[in-house]
């Protein structure tokens, strides 16, 4: 819904709520408008949050996003003409990080899915969820089906004492520890029906737990309840998924970028797909896998303590633009402003220096390896 208000000629977007809403409020939470949804960008604040996830365990409401269950005769082959996964070959409970592609090769959006009994459960970027599901409902056939699970709230809880924490309320047909990264299951905790993969967006070990609605503020209170647990906001989640080179839609990834250009030639991995070539944009992918993309992403370590935006140019020798920063911050685990830009392939050598500008000013930063703290993903028994 809109309210247009024409003499200040703007469009005010009415936000929508999470299950856990007044929950976050009551908890100090503050609420800033993030994908069209009142969200927490922080409680003690982001520095402070984002160092305990990396040291102990968070939970991060990410009930936004959009969660989907995919089914119907002939879903693997219709699913491979939109995304450029293996989804033949996943298994059950396995999950894949894939991208939805343009017929250019650029990215609508990028998701994880995961093999179900009977389907395909997909979890796509909340700012543009309606947009995939329009685009999957025009480009599948009839025969498959499309459940928007809008009742069910997504719950992340990151960093390397989330097992401990998990595994005291949860009971399944297997132990929580039989989950490895990229893994999924259905549990229960204390006695709710949830589904828990061992995933997430922090480069931690951690989980992502799908539960009703209605049960999301049973199960956050039961969490924070522990020791190892505080709730943590959006601001930290920002900080830490940039530590760990992990891009976010909408800013480090979009319709203009293809998967090549965005250093994520993994998941176009697939022997099968590269050769059958029958996913949007497959033929431009292609070469630019053979021959390198005209631009790149790449990670920044910015000289002094001044953090560098979204937005600021990146400069060519004679002072010209070529390029630009898509994420940019300062990085608590290293004590140092880091940043991710597309920069031309010529400058995308790891220890190139680049110079950057931002509102006037030229900061100096140099290419460097990401990520830039090492994941620490559980992806054998724990």
């Amino acid at each position: 819904m809109t309210d247009i208000d024409l003499a200040n000629d703007y469009v005010e977007v009415e936000l929508e709520t999470l299950p856990l809403d007044a929950w976050h409020r009551a908890r100090g939470g503050r609420m800033v408008p993030f994908a069209g949804y009142h969200m927490p960008v922080q409680y003690e604040g982001i520095m402070a949050e984002h160092l305990w996830v990396r040291e102990s365990a968070g939970l991060f409401d990410v009930s936004h996003m959009g969660q989907l269950l995919l089914s119907g005769d002939g879903l693997d082959e219709a699913l491979e003409k939109l995304i450029p996964a293996d989804v033949k070959g996943v298994q059950l409970g396995q999950q894949k990080y894939s991208l939805l592609l343009a017929d250019n090769g650029g990215i609508l959006d990028d998701l994880m899915f995961t093999r179900w009994p009977g389907g395909i459960y997909m979890v796509v970027n909340g700012a543009v969820k309606y947009d995939d599901i329009a685009h999957l409902r025009e480009n599948l056939p009839d025969e498959i089906t499309i459940n928007h699970l809008d009742d069910r709230a997504l719950l992340a809880l990151q960093g390397p004492k989330a097992f401990d924490a998990l595994k005291r309320h949860t009971t399944g047909e297997w132990p929580l520890d039989v989950l490895v990264f990229m893994r999924g299951g259905r549990f229960e905790i204390a006695g709710v029906n949830a589904y828990i993969s061992r995933s997430g967006y922090t480069g931690e070990d951690g989980f992502e737990i799908s539960i009703p609605a209605d049960q999301a503020e049973k199960i956050a209170d039961l969490l924070c309840g522990e020791p190892e647990v505080k709730m943590i906001g959006l601001g930290a989640r920002d900080s830490l998924r940039l530590e760990a080179d992990l891009p976010l839609y909408g800013h480090d990834l979009d319709p203009e970028t293809t998967p090549i250009m965005a250093a994520l030639g993994f998941a176009v991995a697939s022997k099968r797909r590269r050769g059958e070539a029958n996913f949007p944009g497959a033929e431009r992918i292609l070469l630019e896998r053979d021959q390198g993309p005209v631009a790149k992403r790449v990670g920044l370590l910015v000289e002094g303590r001044q953090p560098v935006r979204e937005g600021a140019a990146v400069l060519d020798a004679e002072g010209s633009e070529v390029g630009k920063v898509t994420s940019g911050g300062f990085a608590p685990t290293l004590g140092a402003p880091i940043a991710m830009a597309y920069v031309p392939a010529a400058m995308a050598e790891i220890g190139t220096r680049i110079q950057l500008s931002q509102r006037g000013k030229v900061h100096e930063a140099t290419v460097t390896a990401m990520p830039f703290v090492p994941h620490r993903y559980v992806r054998g028994a724990k």
